[in-house]
């Protein structure tokens, strides 16, 4: 039955054209509020979008792979809060001062795309999954149930089940969620979970003292993660490593045994496939033999290191992973898919995931819609509100195929090698160890300290190189490069090779102005 009279609707039951029409009203008031139409001004605002469109195209995009751009317009903080006129005030802003705000913004941040910004583990410019980026931000879809996102849950689908293929599994699940830091903390969660299905419901009273085990080179966010779930940080045990920053496996079992022997309850391993500053790849297989002969859940995060699964010839760092029962891995890194595309990945297919997870909010999960909805993947995620991720890293590996991927790592890994026979050579430069993947990690010694003995004086000054390089060559914008102490040694450049725009010509020059910054020193 029609709530419209018949002379509204058209013949064949669509809405009339005359219908869709508003028709005129008085003004109506509520609150002294006018409701008639609409309150933003269109006109102007599709204006400012095309204006704003055009600045970042012409500042950004097209000034991205330009090495003649500075990578960052260093100002002090203080400088920097006047120069942005941070306040928020009662009154709005004219759209030309807007633009000269957006201009600010692009001038005075650190140009991430530029070819020599090697300070993080993510850099350069993907066109592809930027033009993703535009779109999801237009589109402003929130990743919970199919009736509002029925585009990006496909996607997200087709793009975890071909990211579980690549780590080996016959089936398997998962969900994007944002960072690897996160992925790291569900992995801890949902271990617990499956060790004690109780901890839902009944929460931490009563269980035993549980413990988890992970090297010590791992990323910070396992104490964060056994901090935030309550398990405790003198609860991680953090297992020896090896001169490379690999976990033994043997120092692993002794652990296992003596947490066992005090009355602990060992419920996980977290291994790592690419740490954080030397790039390492704990040992997966021999791991995975200690967790099975112990009951325990094996996660790995291999956030950094996933993407080598992408290339035949460097997937075998990775051996073992297929016997992991979840992986992290961050397509934003290595692949370049846009901060940020981070995957959850989980061997289990029973919906361990969403049991762990599930709150069954019934103004969102009903269960008698009109269509099917095991698509309503919402309440396998701890947040409500979530971004579509995944279109970022289809759209890049649509545009570019897994062969155009592969070649990315391999071009990375390749030029990584290039820089090392190049520092070997050099006058001046030592590494610290001969990498396996793309972390270059090197002292550069100025000409003071090169005939002094390594006693503790060399180590002393050596150890204020490293800072004071970094300040001069972020005060003049020629590049970023990132240094660290670790593990007992003085600080020492971390580089790290990942976008596509890099060429051999950015590696001699990172060298070269290295020396050019430090030969005074």
């Amino acid at each position: 039955m029609s709530l419209l009279p018949d002379r509204e609707r058209a013949p064949d039951g669509d809405i009339s054209p005359q219908e869709m029409v508003p028709s005129r009203k008085n003004v109506v008031l509520v609150d002294g509020v006018i409701l008639n139409g609409p309150a933003t001004d269109v006109k102007a605002g599709e204006k400012f979008v095309e204006d704003a469109c055009r600045l970042i195209m012409e500042e950004v995009v097209l000034k991205a792979t330009d090495i003649n751009e500075k990578v960052c317009e260093w100002r002090p903080p203080e400088e920097l809060k006047r120069l942005l006129d941070l306040e928020l005030r009662d009154a709005g802003e004219p759209h030309h001062r807007l633009l000269q705000r957006c201009q600010d913004v692009i001038r005075y941040s650190v140009k991430t795309n530029h070819p020599r910004f090697f300070n993080q583990l993510y850099a350069g410019l993907d066109y592809y999954s930027l033009v993703a980026r535009f779109m999801t931000e237009a589109l402003n879809p929130s990743v919970y149930t199919y009736e509002v996102s029925p585009v990006f849950l496909l996607v997200e689908e087709a793009v975890l089940k071909k990211m579980i293929e690549f780590i080996g599994w016959k089936e398997g699940d998962g969900i994007f969620n944002p960072g690897g830091s996160v992925s790291n903390m569900y992995a801890m969660n949902l271990a617990r979970y499956k060790y004690c299905p109780d901890i839902k419901e009944k929460g931490l009273s009563g269980l035993p003292r549980l413990i988890l085990f992970t090297s010590a080179e791992c990323h910070y966010s396992m104490k964060k993660s056994a901090s935030f779930l309550g398990i405790g940080t003198e609860n991680v045990c953090f297992v020896e490593t090896d001169g490379r920053g690999k976990m033994k496996p043997e120092e692993l079992e002794k652990r296992v045994q003596e947490a066992k022997k005090e009355g602990a309850a060992p419920f996980l391993v977290c291994a790592t496939s690419g740490t954080t500053v030397l790039g390492a790849f704990d040992p997966l297989d021999e791991i995975a033999d200690i967790c099975e002969r112990h009951g325990l859940w094996l996660h790995v995060d291999a956030s950094w290191g996933g993407s080598a699964l992408m290339s035949r010839k460097h997937r075998r760092l990775l051996q073992g992973i297929h016997r992991a029962d979840s992986v992290a891995w961050n397509p934003h890194k290595m692949l370049m898919a846009g901060i940020q595309c981070c995957a959850f990945l989980v061997k289990d297919k029973s919906d361990l995931l969403k049991r762990c997870y599930s709150a069954n909010a019934s103004y969102l999960f009903q269960q008698d819609k009109f269509y099917d909805v095991s698509y309503d993947t919402g309440d396998k995620s701890i947040q409500c509100s979530r971004r579509p991720d995944a279109f970022k890293f289809w759209l890049a590996w649509k545009a570019l195929g897994t062969l155009g991927l592969e070649e990315r790592v391999n071009r990375a890994l390749a030029l990584s090698r290039y820089l090392v026979e190049e520092i070997k050579k050099r006058e001046g430069f030592k590494l610290l160890m001969e990498p396996e993947y793309a972390n270059i990690c090197f002292w550069y010694i100025p000409p003071s300290l090169r005939q002094m003995e390594e006693g503790p004086e060399f180590w002393a000054k050596l150890h204020l190189v490293a800072p004071a390089i970094k300040e001069r060559m972020m005060k003049k914008g020629s590049l970023m490069l990132g240094y660290q102490p670790h593990q007992g040694k003085v600080n020492f450049f971390r580089q790290v090779v990942i976008s596509p725009q890099v060429s051999r010509e950015d590696m001699d020059f990172l060298l070269d102005e290295i020396d050019l910054l430090g030969r005074d020193m």
